[in-house]
């Protein structure tokens, strides 16, 4: 009685403490409870990596006394006010390195300075930015119509495909679509400029030829919790009016959502090392909202931290922006554990593994449903028939599952290859899949077959996807994705739930229908003692 005290003790105290740090969250920083469309707010972080460069320190006869590492200068293109958006916040993080603004062709970059650097050099630049409809700030500047001097067979390639489009067109944004048709022809003019230089830059070659300004610019998908991820080049366009539009090379439609960030929309290179070797720069975007108050603030003093550096922000906003991907995602991790705890103690549902569905359901958050539905049942399928085959060769377990695995991974090339290869570009994405998890489930449904038949394997295979299938629709909700990232105090709160659930010894749902029969059976007999117990009352009374 007294550990069960303490249970109920300890689930209390989970409870509460969850609870208080949401609201504690949610009062001092404002942090609101549910997301709202009119406060989006984006933090993308640029991650510069490199290794510094030597030079070799001559005494005055000549000779080579040694190396040394030179100074490093980086600068970074960084992005300006733009439709869609308004810059509320930028800092950066650099060891002990030298930091200002510089100008460069009327266009800002960061550039980061040092006179000594030893070992691989990290730096980072973050900048938050709030998606407004009403920001209408322009930046783009018109650019000069380059020459095209192009050696043949080339020349003549770009001269024949823009003659053909500028007949069937008439103003340079229809110009720009015709173009992107003529290159989906595949003649040997198109394929011969397309593996020479590309299709933006193709376009752009095309567009300069006709005297229209056009310039490649570098753009950032806007993707909720993505890490590592590179610009990608879009096309701008200008009429005689400098009027302009933005094209996605890969559509071939006209850029008009806000789920890009033109991050450089000039010609200047990215990013500039001097002193440093193997450079590179990635990419982490992270997704949230603000209060309505604290979203009028940012707007009023921009560029400005009103928090206090001594205020504690239980919340993982204060990490780098790859480690805030990170944990948005692992944050979900509980709330798919809650469902088949859930699922599996109190409905009684059967599954092939007690958590693979979650795993499941995570990489379906990387895919989408029906990519994943459909690759899991394919990877599946196809493992059991290879597996059965290996039934008969008698092996170990270990070279068994090892095989499986093999297996697996070459099912899930093969598959993306094909979908690929046939205009799925989704197809791509079941590369996601978890190759070890699916491969000892492939082992568990094997064997589960030869030992109770296929029955039981749909029964646990339909029930893994289906729980696979709820946990996924909860974990992509976005009012759960914002309350588990910004309010940590509700892991304490899905901690005691599932205590709670852990400590049910009572029938399952599931299990109802089975003593259905029986319940009707008590019932009838219930009813007959009834009548039995009223009609002996009855003669009772008539004998007093």
């Amino acid at each position: 009685m007294a550990s069960r005290g303490v249970f109920y003790l300890v689930i209390a105290l989970l409870v509460v403490t969850g609870i208080s740090l949401m609201f504690y969250q949610h009062n001092r920083f404002e942090t609101p409870w549910l997301p709202s469309k009119h406060n989006e707010t984006w933090t993308v972080e640029a991650k510069i990596s490199f290794n510094p460069s030597l030079s070799e320190i001559t005494e005055e006869d000549g000779k080579v006394n040694g190396k040394s590492n030179v100074p490093a200068t980086v600068s970074l293109t960084i992005p300006e006010e733009q439709p869609g958006f308004i810059i509320v916040n930028e800092t950066t993080a650099s060891p002990d390195y030298g930091f200002s603004y510089e100008e460069k062709n009327g266009h800002t970059q960061v550039q980061w300075n040092k006179r000594f650097i030893s070992g691989p050099q990290v730096l980072y630049y973050r900048i938050e930015f709030l998606a407004k409809d009403d920001a209408e700030g322009s930046f783009m500047t018109v650019p000069p119509v380059s020459d095209v001097n192009e050696q043949e067979p080339f020349l003549t390639a770009l001269n024949q495909i823009k003659d053909v489009a500028y007949n069937k067109s008439s103003e340079p944004f229809s110009f720009t679509k015709q173009i992107f048709e003529e290159l989906k022809e595949k003649t040997q003019n198109s394929e011969l400029i397309l593996n020479k230089y590309g299709k933006a830059r193709t376009v752009v070659k095309i567009l300069n030829l006709a005297g229209i300004k056009a310039r490649t610019i570098q753009v950032l998908k806007l993707q909720d919790g993505r890490r590592n991820q590179r610009l990608i080049p879009f096309i701008a366009v200008f009429n005689d009016d400098n009027e302009y539009q933005v094209f996605d090379p890969q559509t071939e439609t006209i850029h008009t959502s806000h789920d890009y960030f033109i991050w450089n929309s000039h010609s200047d290179t990215l990013l500039d090392v001097m002193g440093g070797k193997d450079s590179d720069v990635t990419f982490s975007i992270v997704r949230n909202y603000l209060s309505a108050e604290r979203t009028t603030r940012l707007l009023k003093d921009a560029n400005k931290n009103t928090m206090s550096a001594d205020t504690l922000d239980l919340s993982i906003n204060a990490l780098p922006i790859e480690e805030q991907a990170v944990f948005k995602g692992i944050l979900l991790l509980p709330i798919g554990v809650l469902i088949v705890v859930f699922l599996r103690i109190i409905v009684g549902l059967k599954t092939s593994g007690t958590f693979m569905p979650v795993l499941i359901a995570t990489a379906f958050l990387q895919t989408n449903l029906t990519v994943g539905l459909v690759g899991f049942i394919a990877i599946v399928g196809i493992g059991l028939i290879i597996r059965s085959w290996l039934s008969h060769l008698n092996l170990l377990l270990v070279a068994r599952i090892s095989t499986v695995i093999i297996c697996v991974i070459g099912i899930i090339g093969t598959l993306s290859f094909l979908t690929y290869k046939i205009g799925l570009s989704e197809g791509i994405k079941i590369t996601f899949f978890p190759m070890i998890i699916l491969s000892w489930t492939i082992e568990r449904m094997s064997i589960l077959w030869e030992e109770e038949g296929y029955k039981e394997v749909f029964i646990q295979g339909g029930g893994s996807l289906l729980v696979a299938v709820i946990a996924y629709l909860a974990m992509n909700n976005l009012n759960i994705q914002h309350v588990t990232f910004n309010f940590l105090g509700l892991q304490l709160v899905i901690l005691a739930i599932v205590l709670l659930i852990g400590n049910y010894t009572g029938y399952r749902l599931s299990e109802l229908k089975r003593f259905k029969s029986l319940a009707s059976e008590i019932k009838e007999n219930s009813d007959l003692e009834a009548d039995r117990l009223k009609e002996l009352t009855k003669e009772l009374k008539k004998e007093n």
